[in-house]
């Protein structure tokens, strides 16, 4: 559990002991922790390995190489939870880079980079269509130079849920210049298969610069299907 300590608790996010704590629009809460069957699928048999791989490259740098990501660290502190900036482990920053790398079909970094910025568009509308299966995204532009457009979506859903971040699964990425709309018609049925009118669908974007491997926040969007 991550907490926020003040004249006493003010704030806390994870879980302890049997319970979670968390919050939302109508504030903090406490909830009995439910422990998921884990249904070891492909997507999470990949990113396990990943990480895996990513703790074993780490072992295996020259001690320079690990010296250049501790000493960067500073450079790529991040806001947590509750608004604080934090500063990663060399360790941390190293597997957070190339995670992202890895997730934009990139090449993973030995050194550590000098901090860039990461180039955005703006999500727009999402088109879900029954008739030929037809689901596109616009935005507000061309995917920009030296970046990677990570796409998540969720599967069919019920049109009165709203709550959808673990759902969300990785279908397809799309290289820099590509225009918009993103057609996601081919990716999104391997991964969920068919959608029905009535249905809600979340889809969601993140930007990955494909030097640094630093990511920016991901946008999101939901369609019902006609």
């Amino acid at each position: 559990m991550k907490a926020k300590f003040g004249s006493f608790i003010v704030d806390g996010r994870g879980k302890v002991n049997g319970h979670v704590i968390s919050k939302n629009r109508a504030g903090s809460y406490i909830r009995t922790k439910v422990t998921p069957v884990n249904p070891r699928t492909s997507f999470q048999l990949a990113v396990r390995s990943r990480l895996q791989t990513q703790s074993t490259n780490w072992r295996t740098l020259t001690a320079a190489n690990r010296a250049s990501f501790n000493s960067a660290v500073k450079n790529f502190q991040k806001t947590n939870i509750f608004g604080d900036l934090k500063t990663p482990s060399g360790f941390n920053l190293y597997q957070r880079l190339n995670n992202n790398l890895l997730k934009a079909g990139q090449a993973i970094l030995a050194n550590a980079p000098a901090p860039g910025s990461v180039l955005t568009t703006t999500i727009g509308v999402l088109t879900a269509t029954v008739a030929g299966q037809v689901l596109s995204l616009a935005l507000s532009g061309a995917t920009p130079a030296a970046t990677t457009c990570i796409v998540r979506a969720t599967p069919p859903l019920s049109a009165g849920i709203n709550f959808v971040k673990s759902q969300l699964r990785i279908i397809t990425t799309f290289p820099a210049a590509s225009a918009t709309p993103l057609v996601l018609t081919a990716a999104y049925p391997v991964k969920f298969g068919a959608f029905l009118a009535g249905q809600k669908i979340f889809v969601s974007i993140e930007f990955v610069n494909n030097v640094t491997g630093q990511n920016s926040t991901q946008q999101i969007v939901s369609a019902i299907a006609v």
